[in-house]
């Protein structure tokens, strides 16, 4: 049981990092949405109102890639948080499943997350916390 914790706590950690990671690669997107921004306002020389329009849908795709990158990120913060305290099996199986699609490091965390979490004594451990 103590080398199940002890797992537990590497793993809610590694959680805590991958999902730090994930909001800064989050960011990413931001350059396209002020040169979007840009475009749209009419900030460059180029008034056309096509090159306003392709600005608007650049900085929607955009802000919609932040958003569901910093959600992904705050689920997985979620998450290990939920490994650290013993709760919520489910859908902390569910976040390894989903963070398999951050390579490489999701994926390294998803598969050794669950492959922590379908041992039997950890889901006793789970089990008993819930109660």
């Amino acid at each position: 049981m103590n080398q199940d914790t002890e797992h537990l706590k590497i793993l809610a950690i590694f959680h805590y990092v991958v999902g730090a990671m994930a909001a800064l690669f989050a960011c990413i997107p931001s350059i396209h949405f002020f040169i979007g921004l840009a475009m749209a306002t009419g900030t460059f020389e180029d008034t056309d109102p096509t090159a306003r329009s392709i600005g608007a849908v650049l900085m929607v795709i955009a802000a919609i890639f932040i958003l569901l990158g910093w959600a992904f990120s705050i689920l997985l913060v979620v998450a290990g948080r939920a490994l650290s305290k013993h709760r919520n099996r489910t859908f902390c199986l569910v976040m390894a499943g989903v963070s398999c699609i951050f390579v490489p490091f999701g994926t390294v965390l998803g598969v050794f997350t669950i492959l922590v979490l379908m041992r039997p004594s950890v889901q006793e451990l789970f089990a008993e916390s819930t109660t």
